[in-house]
């Protein structure tokens, strides 16, 4: 029995897509340093397992398919956070949005980051991966009703939260009275 070597090797796959997949984990941890050790842990399982790439041009979603899975370990060794310290009303959808909205980019990602993690998932397969519904759907195990309705209520959460006004910081509020 022979078996098939790989059109590529692991320096190629980390030249070629060491950015995408970092800027994906960023996203998904908010924090430099977790960003780099999940970029790490990614390579590293896709070096163990570069036997299962079985075509060259689809490296790109296979490592972030490692790294969502990496993700999820990440995120279930570590303590979640409660939810009730958050003000947020999840049936609230901004009555109007600018036709130019610029959005301050360290605020879109804590926007991200306050987002349950089913629903982070999915915004970041759909907008960072470009996935269709169908492919979210197939990758997750979901069905593509479900897909719509986290796409759907993560945008809400998002833009409710990068529309708001930014808040007074106390102590200035304390002084303009």
């Amino acid at each position: 029995m022979t078996e098939r070597m790989p059109t590529v090797d692991i320096g190629q796959l980390v030249a070629e897509h060491h950015a995408s997949v970092y800027r994906y984990a960023f996203r998904l941890t908010g924090a430099v340093c977790d960003a780099e050790d999940l970029t790490q842990q990614t390579f590293l399982a896709a070096h163990v397992n570069l036997a299962q790439l079985r075509q060259a041009e689809h490296a790109r979603g296979w490592l972030f398919t490692i790294l969502r899975h990496n993700y999820a370990k990440f995120r279930s060794k570590r303590l979640p956070l409660s939810a009730s310290g958050f003000d947020v009303d999840l049936d609230a959808v901004a009555e109007e949005v600018p036709t130019e909205l610029v959005v301050d980019p360290e605020r879109l990602q804590q926007a991200i980051d306050e987002l349950p993690d089913d629903f982070k998932i999915v915004v970041l397969m759909f907008y960072f991966e470009e996935c269709s519904y169908r492919e979210i759907a197939e990758r997750l195990g979901l069905p593509a009703g479900t897909v719509m309705s986290r796409l759907a209520r993560a945008k809400a959460r998002l833009r409710a939260k990068l529309t708001e006004p930014d808040e007074i910081p106390v102590s200035l509020a304390a002084r303009a009275e």
